[in-house]
């Protein structure tokens, strides 16, 4: 079995700065770490993730980084004070309003980058939480 120390997402930019400029105004990342090639590191948490420059184009049809919130409502809200539009989806499985979508007993909303890289922002509900447990009352005795 591999000994892994960490892992990380992997963000295609066409354009370095232009996403830079995303990653680092809209959602307020400070970099962690810089290479030479303009890739940058963003640590997030326990975790990162990387954006570099590429030839190649996201399709923007899946979702490539996912972030965790405490509120995604506040998230979304600051999110669009910035000038950042939310994916609307509308599917019989899925629905968004006002870009926020119910998800698995949490909320979470999407957006696309300046590269059309999807991220997805999560308020997550771990598995056998309660709506009291989550607002730091247990419901176990």
């Amino acid at each position: 079995m591999l000994k892994i120390n960490r892992s990380a997402a992997a963000i295609p930019a066409q354009d370095i700065k232009r996403a830079r400029s995303f990653y680092e105004q809209k959602l307020g990342l400070k970099p962690s770490e810089e290479q030479a090639d303009g890739s940058v590191f963003y640590a997030v948490g326990e975790t990162m993730f990387f954006v570099f420059p590429s030839m190649g184009k996201a399709s923007g049809d899946h979702t490539q980084l996912g972030l965790e919130v405490d509120d995604a409502e506040a998230a979304a809200n600051e999110i669009r004070g910035k000038g950042v539009k939310l994916e609307e989806y509308d599917t019989p499985d899925f629905k968004t309003k006002n870009g926020i979508a119910e998800v698995g007993g949490g909320k979470g909303f999407w957006l696309k980058d300046t590269e059309g890289n999807l991220i997805a922002v999560m308020e997550r509900v771990p598995a056998g939480a309660t709506t009291s447990t989550r607002q730091g009352t247990s419901t176990s005795r």
